[in-house]
């Protein structure tokens, strides 16, 4: 089987994780703040800062903003605006646990294998604080 070309591709391959990939998706699209562009990259749905508005990445790709994927065992959602951010990342952590759901996450990779494990307004909340000038200006500080 070939990797997916499109986003389209990836959420056909994805059976009966679809729709909660595709619930996830459509919380992030609502959230995202505008500047950022989805993509499918590193085989992940993602949202980037195009090269067009920043180019000088370490990688030469564009900068990932937040990445959505449906793994074997769990669905990962990678929150870098959290991983840049340690302010942000601690009250993330705190919130999520005063909420009374089990965390999974490593320094920005939120693990969960249902939906409803997900605090969803937080994750929106996470997702939407973080502009695009915001971000690069954390991202050049942290270089």
């Amino acid at each position: 089987m070939t990797d997916p070309a499109t986003i389209d591709d990836y959420l056909a391959s994805l059976d009966d994780r679809r729709v909660v990939v595709e619930q996830v998706r459509e919380l992030v699209q609502r959230a995202v703040p505008e500047g950022y562009e989805e993509v499918l990259a590193f085989g992940m749905i993602s949202w980037v800062v195009p090269l067009e508005r920043f180019p000088d990445t370490y990688n030469g790709q564009p900068l990932g903003y937040v990445s959505l994927a449906a793994q074997k065992r769990q669905f990962s959602l990678y929150l870098m605006g959290l991983y840049s951010s340690v302010e942000n990342e601690l009250d993330f952590r705190e919130r999520w646990t005063a909420s009374g759901r089990k965390l999974d996450m490593g320094k920005a990779c939120l693990r969960f294998r249902r939906l409803e494990e997900l605090d969803l307004d937080l994750v929106a909340e996470a997702v939407s604080s973080t502009g695009v000038e915001d971000y690069l200006e954390l991202y050049v500080r942290a270089r």
